[in-house]
């Protein structure tokens, strides 16, 4: 069904790595793969097999869960998209944690794995959010040093005119209209 790879990790491993908690859902405990340095791992690659295929509306979704956290989405294949190196940025562990004794299993970290509608996750295109994330930083380096070349200094505090944000978006406006390779500037 599907394969993973920790790079400079592991060797390739196949679902039978994981439990199967259900038809649909397996988990990895990290505890058993690295023991405690479940923080240090921060990449997976997962992929399909040749021999599996999802309907179209489905993905295989990754899924992170430090001790005593919630799980959180990393990323999904797809049959368009049938593998993918995800990054694996561990949430604090939470304030869940309990002291483990003789009788109980010891708090792990885990990475989850489960077949899901398509639709119900978040998008999948990174390469069109890292894009919107990268405008939207531009903007707002355009719009830090236009005020910064209207700014007075009081103290710790930089002191700016009322208007100033309805007078750059103006002329934000403006030159995107007057120059039509201004906003695609803010892509590179």
């Amino acid at each position: 069904m599907f394969g993973v790879v920790f790079p400079d990790r592991s060797f390739p491993m196949d679902i039978s790595a994981f439990s199967q908690i259900d038809t649909f859902h397996w988990i990895l405990d990290m505890n058993t793969f690295v023991g405690e340095a479940y923080d240090q791992v921060r990449e997976i690659c997962i992929f399909l097999l040749n021999s599996f295929t999802l309907p179209p509306d489905k993905a295989l979704a990754v899924y992170i869960q430090s001790p005593g956290s919630e799980f959180q989405f990393c990323g999904a294949v797809t049959t368009a998209r049938p593998s993918a190196v995800l990054t694996l940025n561990w949430p604090e562990p939470g304030g869940q944690l309990q002291l483990t004794g003789p009788e109980t299993a010891p708090v792990s970290a885990k990475i989850g794995v489960s077949v899901e509608d398509l639709v119900a996750l978040p998008s999948l295109d990174v390469a069109a959010e890292k894009g919107v994330e990268r405008v939207a930083m531009k903007v707002g380096e355009n719009l830090f040093n236009y005020m910064q070349s209207f700014c007075g200094v009081d103290g710790s505090k930089l002191i700016v005119p009322m208007d100033i944000l309805d007078r750059w978006f103006k002329k934000f406006q403006e030159r995107a209209k007057r120059d039509p390779n201004f906003l695609k500037s803010f892509r590179m």
